[in-house]
């Protein structure tokens, strides 16, 4: 060893050992089952697994995609208010299949937290990245040990069996506030894009996006190349008791099967609830419609035969149907999505404000 290295090696070495003993030992955790606290997105008690979307009795009725994807998470998620200095999450996933071609493995199967601010607004505050079939991770440290108000987004496109969220001991933790007297929530049902296929995390689809801007429960009935408004599964829908029902099926039907569905489909929901206001969504359009012609034919195909379904419905003085075009969705310069198809964070972004345009006056 010359001269020059062993000043070096000596001069570091006092480093090294301040490091070694700086670092804080891990804290000893209490942890706490998710049922425990206030959990939100899942309509239906009686249920096979407790993040599952659809009733167990489901299960022989629905098309059996549609009951597969119902094992998904999409869309539930967990408030709590805590006064700790971390917060840490412990879940358990079904599929080892983590992520997607478009769909990263956070948003897919990982933990999204946001925390309400001074401001009276949801932020972002961190992620849980995860692991098959169990997950151990922090998903914030280094914050103030006041109290505030959490939210954590459940997994996308996985299942989950089980979910804890751990504090130090000493640290405080306990459900979510109520939501407001009379603060329904809203329902909708579609495909992959409301499933959330794309994202980045759980809490940039615009179903998420819009349950923040609303301050309002949101239930998220997306399958993935699943949304056909079937009867079967109209039936479970419209057990539910929302503000507003959003039908958001297009992506995964043609012409003729909007047709034949839409009006029967609006009719079964509204002999449940007579008064309850049903959005109607067009097609968004292809991003590669502006060459592809018969893309763009499809796209066009789908939105005429939703506004004939639409005008019939008007003509028949069925109350209270709502419609919002497709051309806006995605926006018109082909960035907001993954695929062609399915948004990125933009296109979501973009989706929530066109949805919010038409959601906002019907749920004043």
């Amino acid at each position: 060893m010359n001269r020059r290295q062993f000043v070096l090696s000596l001069s570091s070495a006092p480093l090294l050992a301040q490091t070694a003993s700086t670092i804080p030992a891990a804290p000893e955790l209490e942890w706490v089952d998710a049922k425990r606290l206030t959990l939100e997105g899942l309509g239906f008690k009686d249920v096979k697994s407790p993040y599952d979307r659809l009733p167990g009795r489901a299960e022989g009725v629905v098309p059996p995609a549609v009951w597969n994807l119902s094992r998904d998470s999409a869309g539930a998620l967990v408030r709590f208010n805590a006064a700790t200095p971390e917060i840490h999450a412990r879940w358990t996933v079904t599929n080892k299949n983590l992520a997607g071609a478009n769909i990263t493995a956070i948003a897919s199967s990982g933990l999204d937290l946001y925390v309400m601010a001074d401001s009276g607004k949801w932020r972002w505050l961190g992620v849980g990245q995860p692991k098959f079939p169990e997950t151990t991770a922090a998903l914030v440290t280094g914050i103030p040990a006041t109290e505030r108000e959490f939210m954590v987004y459940l997994p996308l496109r996985n299942g989950v069996t089980s979910l804890e969220f751990g504090v130090p001991k000493g640290a405080t933790i306990k459900p979510g506030p109520a939501r407001g007297a009379g603060s329904k929530p809203i329902v909708f049902y579609g495909t992959s894009i409301t499933h959330g296929i794309g994202a980045s995390r759980a809490g940039m689809t615009h179903v998420a996006m819009l349950g923040r801007t609303f301050h309002r429960e949101v239930f998220n009935l997306g399958f993935s190349g699943n949304g056909r408004m079937e009867p079967e599964v109209l039936k479970f829908v419209g057990e539910l008791d929302p503000a507003v029902f959003v039908l958001d099926c297009l992506p995964n039907m043609g012409a003729q099967l909007v047709t034949e569905r839409t009006a029967p489909g609006v009719k079964l929901l509204r002999e449940a609830h007579p008064n309850t206001p049903i959005l109607l969504v067009e097609d968004r359009n292809i991003q590669t419609g502006f060459l592809v012609e018969a893309r763009r034919k499809a796209n066009e195909a789908n939105h005429a035969a939703l506004r004939e379904a639409f005008a019939a419905l008007q003509a028949e003085k069925v109350p209270h149907i709502y419609y919002l075009e497709g051309a806006n969705l995605l926006g018109d310069d082909g960035e907001g999505t993954v695929d062609g198809s399915h948004p990125t964070d933009l296109g979501f972004m973009r989706q929530a404000a066109e949805f919010e345009r038409v959601l906002r006056p019907v749920l004043r």
